[in-house]
């Protein structure tokens, strides 16, 4: 092994807590940014120079998208948990059976997904209450997004693999390159080669794929016995379970997060399109709050397991602390800047002025509380740091989901504006984080501490 590697996974074991965890969540929040900016670009360039009922298309499908995703990067997840060990314990045959193990759950899962998706779109569409006028170009727009899930989830997996390797950095410059293509193609295919809202697709889906083969190109490419070989993929039995021991509650978690969102869309879907165009633009620049969160997350879940791992206990509370500090001040501090210039940054997703009034409505509800759900993502990084996987998920499972669908239901019944619904995600937020602060604490008392 490199020493440079160790050396990157030393910022979290030694030195300043907030420094190491800051340059470790970096990298994690840039390449989170530039995955997050192809469906925001594609949005961009749909509500500038397209009309709502397009912007409206391509919010229904891409939360659709995102929850089916979402498992398989959570079982990304458990890969790169079960390969950081095998790199620290310089394990190259549990490394070498872990990497292509791991391609083969990204093959079989892509397949399978793509054919779910392609057979089952006008059912997903209608099931979510996808208004009919707008029914088509949704269709069009998802069925082609669901090309790209098998590089949307190679990708994931790969990035795991090389981050869980000590290299954050090739991830994130494999992930820009693939989005200045998409960039590139969605402005070739809607300005230039008049294609609407399949262009915006299409650009995502070559986009995509280009940051998916750098990264198992680069895999295949390393200069170790435990390098990718096509030949060699193998569904290791017990490999596989240990992935789904980790990877499965935290995919459930990330999905159930993004099915409540999904139930809630399917509400909003039921009001004026305005209405729906304003919380599609909402979600996108929601983004620009919840991405650093979630690149702390991931930081404290590889922090703690390190720290746990290396019998500094102590070390790993302190980081917690020091996480949820850094968090809660960056949260505050954008929030403000988003309600400020709120403006501006709907302005970027919609030039519609009515349904930009309405998404400011939304963000000044949600943002300046939006503090409350660091301690969520947060909280839920540390224990599934520290193995305790299956609790977060079934916090998140009742207050993300079944609290959020019974407090929707109410004021959908009572006072069904975007306004009001916008009070469901701090409320929920404020049950989900009180519950994993219990359970923290507790899991920290016992005989044992957090270590499982």
């Amino acid at each position: 092994m490199k020493s440079t590697n160790r050396d990157k996974h030393n910022i979290l074991l030694e030195g300043s807590i907030s420094w190491g965890l800051f340059l470790f969540a970096l990298p994690l929040f840039g390449s989170s940014l530039i995955q997050q900016l192809y469906n925001t670009v594609d949005l961009i360039f749909v509500g500038q120079l397209l009309d709502n009922e397009a912007s409206v298309a391509v919010g229904s499908s891409s939360l659709l998208v995102t929850c089916l995703v979402g498992f398989f990067n959570g079982l990304g997840v458990g890969v790169s948990i079960i390969a950081a060990r095998a790199f620290g314990a310089r394990n190259r045959a549990m490394l070498n059976k872990t990497i292509h193990a791991a391609a083969g759950l990204a093959l079989i899962g892509g397949v399978l997904l793509t054919l779910i998706g392609l057979l089952g779109s006008p059912w997903f569409l209608r099931w979510m209450n996808t208004p009919e006028q707008v029914m088509e170009p949704a269709l069009v727009y998802l069925r082609i997004y669901f090309f790209d899930i098998m590089a949307i989830i190679f990708y994931n997996i790969s990035a795991g693999l090389l981050r869980a390797l000590g290299n954050s950095r090739a991830p994130m410059l494999y992930q820009l390159v693939g989005g200045l293509i998409n960039v590139a193609l969605n402005a070739l295919l809607t300005m230039v080669v008049p294609l609407g809202i399949a262009g915006v697709a299409i650009g995502t889906l070559v986009g995509q794929s280009a940051a998916a083969a750098l990264t198992v190109w680069h895999l295949c490419r390393l200069q170790e016995p435990y390098h990718l070989q096509f030949r060699h993929i193998r569904l290791q039995t017990r490999i596989c379970w240990q992935i789904f021991a980790i990877g499965i509650p935290a995919g459930i978690q990330a999905m159930v997060t993004t099915l409540s969102n999904l139930i809630v869309q399917a509400q909003i879907n039921s009001m004026d399109v305005l209405d729906i165009a304003a919380f599609t633009a909402y979600f996108k620049v929601e983004n620009f709050i919840y991405l650093p969160i979630l690149a702390l997350g991931q930081a404290l879940t590889t922090y703690v397991g390190q720290n746990l791992g290396a019998g500094q206990e102590s070390r790993a509370f302190q980081g917690v602390r020091k996480g949820l500090q850094i968090g809660v001040g960056i949260t505050l501090l954008i929030g403000l800047m988003l309600v400020l210039s709120s403006d501006l940054f709907f302005g970027i997703f919609n030039k519609d002025v009515a349904v930009q009034e309405i998404g400011r409505g939304i963000g000044l509800v949600t943002f300046p509380l939006y503090f409350i759900y660091v301690f969520v993502e947060l909280l839920s990084g540390a224990l599934r740091g520290a193995g305790h996987a299956v609790q977060p998920m079934a916090l998140t499972l009742f207050n993300m989901c079944v609290m959020r669908v019974v407090l929707l239901l109410m004021v959908m019944a009572v006072a069904p504006v975007p306004e009001k619904v916008a009070w469901i995600y701090p409320a929920t937020w404020l049950l989900n984080a009180a519950c994993l602060l219990g359970y923290y604490e507790w899991a920290k008392r016992r005989p044992g501490g957090l270590c499982c």
